[in-house]
């Protein structure tokens, strides 16, 4: 049990790095570079690789070694530890740790990746307001100590549950690759399925009040209006809504409603604009933004559920894309520029079976994805639970 382990400062049993190199000089320039953008957060994983001389890297970094875990000392909540497998450098912003001959390196990633240590940044971010930590800050940090067999059995339950957490990756991997496919061959035009203008299909395209003002949630009963946010992920979220200024007129004809195609039609990020979701859930008494567009479908020809579905498929993106307007900094799509842009149109009937397809898939990733997050939120809280002794091993 853990009441019988030694409880060790973090700084007892690592080393933390001593001078930093140039990563202009041989060997360093030439060797992988590790970064904070480079972390995936809290899973432990190495996004991607890239040389010194690739990122033209100028400031001085520290070295890093096989077996050294690197920590991001930067917005240290977000737990981006990776254990390295490789012989380079890594940003000023990380710190690599040499674990001692007390401890094993996948042990102490496993720490820092725990709730524990999580719970302890927070409390001096909260404390400082500056998201960052520092060598006093990590010698703060204390942990019960097994030996290491116990060191050992603990990780490999993590990494029995790391290998759980992969094949469901997988998973979900696969499942985007195939709803691609889908939308490519349900959307990407048929012999049967003409290629008809917008401005043909659709009753009418609305924009919304001002989206300026105070950034509260409307209280009950209140009017509000949504955020950009709400619409940029590609689902609508109900959560990114805000209060409207004094002055902005409440439009009742401009509330949004469950099955709305909303459309993203100005934003400082090309990528942005054009962003499409159909809304599912929305509070009531929630206007729509003059930073959107709804889209609504002559239901005779053009379900909506299907607008949605085909405004995202690679080809009428890349006629959406060519329509923007503006330079950098506020690129815009105008009214008239999207009526013009082609969809193939089916049959309602093959459209809506079309939509069927889709949502099918979308539901076997909505369920994988929630599986992952659990999966992750019991990855976290189990190096507590292995210290505490709750979960023996």
């Amino acid at each position: 049990m853990s009441v019988d382990w030694p409880v060790r400062c973090l700084t007892d049993v690592v080393s933390l790095p001593v001078g930093q190199v140039s990563p202009l000089d041989e060997p360093y320039r030439g060797q992988i570079l590790l970064a904070p953008d480079h972390i995936s957060a809290g899973t432990g994983e190495i996004l991607k690789r890239e040389t010194a001389e690739s990122q033209g890297a100028v400031s001085g970094k520290y070295v890093v070694r096989p077996g050294d875990v690197v920590f991001s000392k930067i917005r240290p909540a977000l737990r981006k530890v990776v254990l390295a497998d490789f012989e380079g450098i890594c940003s000023a912003d990380t710190y690599p740790l040499k674990p001692g001959a007390d401890v094993l390196g996948e042990f102490v990633k496993a720490v820092l990746l725990g709730k524990s240590f999580s719970r302890y940044v927070e409390s001096l971010s909260g404390r400082t307001g500056i998201p960052k930590v520092n060598r006093a800050d990590l010698a703060g940090f204390s942990f019960p100590v097994p030996p290491l067999p116990e060191q050992q059995r603990i990780v490999d339950v993590l990494q029995s549950v790391a290998k759980l957490e992969r094949g469901i990756e997988a998973s979900i991997v696969k499942l985007r690759s195939v709803r691609e496919g889908l939308l490519l061959s349900l959307t990407g035009g048929r012999s049967d399925s003409p290629m008809t203008p917008l401005r043909e299909l659709l009753d009418r395209l609305e924009v919304g009040v001002p989206s300026m003002g105070p950034e509260g949630v409307p209280n009950p009963g209140e009017w509000g209006v949504m955020r950009l946010g709400a619409v940029t992920s590609g689902n609508f979220d109900a959560q990114k809504i805000k209060r409207i200024l004094s002055q902005v007129r409440v439009r009742p004809e401009l509330e949004i409603s469950r099955g709305d195609v909303l459309m993203v039609r100005v934003n400082g990020s090309a990528r942005l604009v054009g962003s499409v979701c159909v809304v599912d859930e929305v509070p009531r008494r929630i206007m729509l933004s003059d930073l959107v567009m709804r889209l609504v479908a002559d239901v005779r020809v053009l379900d909506p559920a299907y607008l949605g579905a085909v405004l995202v498929a690679p080809h009428v993106r890349r006629q959406i894309v060519s329509k923007f307007r503006g330079t950098s900094g506020q690129f815009q799509l105008p009214q008239e520029e999207l009526r013009s842009v082609e969809i193939p149109l089916p049959s309602v009937v093959r459209q809506r079976k079309d939509v069927d397809v889709i949502a099918t898939c979308d539901r076997k990733i909505t369920r994988e994805a929630d599986e992952l997050a659990k999966l992750r939120q019991l990855k976290a809280g189990l190096v507590d639970d292995l210290l505490s002794g709750r979960v023996a091993v």
